[in-house]
């Protein structure tokens, strides 16, 4: 054997599992990248197109429909509530003319009840109303208030002040926490309205209570509220 021979025997080296030639990597060599095969490639951007393509044809088939049906132009759901109906039934168990007052479009109202006070002693005529800008005012009407029962009704808030609203001064209570109260003694009746409104709206509706109590006539002085159940106005889907 020649010393060339020996030489490239020795420069070979051997496999853990025999004799054979290993390579070696010096680093130096580029990384394998995966290949695709173009018919492989060619059925995956098929079926993506086809997907697209399916949920385009959804949305145009649904999209007249859409069209065709636009979504209610009003501020959802309104009970149905004759308040002045409802003022009418309670009037004799009352022993008062239940205030309705005339707010036209403007407010809402969503209930409208007599309630016979079986709990506190206090029977109360309740309307509640929603207002323009979409907050709550609710009115309470009775001839046996008294100082616990009007601290109650307004939330246990101090009294902040007065406004004025449809010519008379009513006393403002206001919690700070986004709810206040303005109480009227008036005409043989003490009427508190309470709620989340502003002032603007509270001011607007006072005025139209106002009014209605200005329209009905003054409760004799002997009279009495009679006992009796629950009358309320039952709320109804606008037809």
């Amino acid at each position: 054997m020649s010393d060339t021979q020996d030489k490239a025997t020795a420069a070979t080296p051997l496999s853990d599992d025999g004799p054979g030639p290993v390579s070696i990597d010096d680093g130096n060599q580029p990384a394998v990248k995966p290949v695709i095969a173009a018919k492989a490639a060619k059925r995956a951007n098929a079926s993506v197109i086809g997907m697209l393509i399916a949920l385009l044809l959804c949305v145009l088939a649904f999209l007249p429909v859409v069209l065709m049906n636009p979504a209610p132009k009003s501020n959802g759901y309104k009970p149905n509530v004759d308040v002045a109906g409802s003022a009418a039934n309670a009037k004799d168990v009352a022993g008062f003319t239940p205030v309705a007052p005339d707010t036209g479009d403007t407010f809402s109202p969503n209930y409208a009840r007599w309630m016979s006070g079986t709990g506190n002693g206090v029977p109360t005529w309740e309307v509640g109303y929603l207002t323009p800008k979409q907050a709550f005012i609710g009115i309470v009407q009775t001839r046996k208030a008294n100082p616990t029962w009007i601290f109650q009704q307004t939330g246990n808030a101090p009294v902040t002040g007065t406004r004025s609203a449809g010519g008379h001064d009513w006393e403002l209570h206001d919690t700070a926490k986004g709810t206040r109260s303005m109480v009227l003694n008036y005409r043989g009746t003490t009427i508190i309205l309470s709620g989340t409104a502003g002032l603007d709206e509270f001011s607007t509706l006072a005025a139209a209570v106002v009014k209605a109590v200005d329209a009905a006539p003054i409760p004799s002085p002997d009279a009495s509220t009679k006992p009796g159940a629950t009358v309320s106005q039952t709320a109804t889907p606008t037809p």
